[in-house]
């Protein structure tokens, strides 16, 4: 059996994005796919994994749906992110052809992604729950005018072959990836640029927000991301998710949470990771 502490889990098959990224980031460590997010959080907490691999947004589909809900009751901390560039592949079985193709299989955030090559192949789009799990599904059939729209290493996975790579419309194509662990690893204070993950619920009144965000303006605090979502049965009732740059030990940053508590029902600092060196690589831009 596999060491939990050298062990990564993600939500997927064997051979998806997030098994992909696991491998990038951490690929000293093995990979357990789980069947969703919960598991995957519940793998880290229960100690069958180390660390949590956990897609939060992407460039061109946006955010994924429901992970704000999950994170702040995960029973875990952020401790790093990591940037997944996108590269989907038209998958077939071996000595297929593109002339022989009929359907697409895939999830549909990839199928929405790939538009322009299904247009001019006049595929017949076929939606899937994940990518690597169509590409096993794909595999097992043994049909060649069925196609899968992937990552290489599904097809590496699964026995099949790319019939044309790179076929995402937006070159940008990027998912970031939060990474999650049992027990908080705070970077020191001098040890470089890192980032401040944050939920809170404002009092429920006027200007509640307006008040509780005028210290991060005052305080020369860049927020990066600022989301809310409905919590409980009260319409009225919304928590927000925030990321910022800067350590809370520092005093700027320090301020700006305090004045944020002062006007704040709760808040909860959710993790403190190191920077991705894709937000100074490229304009980081999502």
């Amino acid at each position: 059996m596999s060491d939990p502490q050298r062990t990564i889990a993600f939500q997927g098959s064997p051979g998806a994005y997030s098994d992909l990224a696991c491998r990038t980031s951490r690929p000293e460590l093995e990979t357990l796919p789980c069947r969703s997010f919960d598991d995957a959080f519940a793998a880290v907490r229960d100690g069958a994994a180390g660390l949590a691999m956990i897609p939060i947004e992407n460039s061109v589909a946006g955010r994924v749906a429901d992970i704000h809900h999950l994170l702040p009751n995960s029973g875990l901390h952020i401790i790093g992110e990591h940037f997944q560039r996108v590269n989907h592949h038209l998958l077939g079985l071996k000595g297929a052809r593109i002339q022989q193709l009929t359907h697409v299989h895939s999830h549909i955030h990839a199928l929405n992604q790939c538009r322009t090559l299904i247009r001019e192949l006049r595929l017949e789009p076929v939606v899937r729950l994940d990518t690597a799990g169509a590409a096993a599904e794909i595999a097992a059939a043994g049909d060649a005018s069925q196609a899968v729209i992937a990552s290489e290493l599904a097809g590496d996975i699964y026995g099949l072959v790319s019939l044309k790579a790179n076929i995402e419309d937006a070159q940008h194509n990027t998912t970031r990836f939060l990474i999650m662990a049992k027990e908080p690893v705070i970077p020191h204070p001098k040890s470089g640029p890192v980032m401040t993950s944050f939920v809170f619920r404002v009092r429920n009144v006027p200007a509640a927000l307006y008040k509780a965000l005028g210290g991060f303006a005052t305080n020369g605090i860049n927020m990066t991301k600022l989301e809310s979502y409905l919590v409980g049965e009260r319409f009225n009732a919304a928590q927000f998710y925030a990321e910022v740059e800067g350590h809370p030990e520092h005093k700027p940053l320090r301020l700006a949470i305090e004045e944020l508590d002062f006007f704040s029902r709760e808040v909860r600092i959710l993790g403190v990771f190191p920077q991705h060196s894709y937000r100074w690589e490229t304009d980081g831009t999502l």
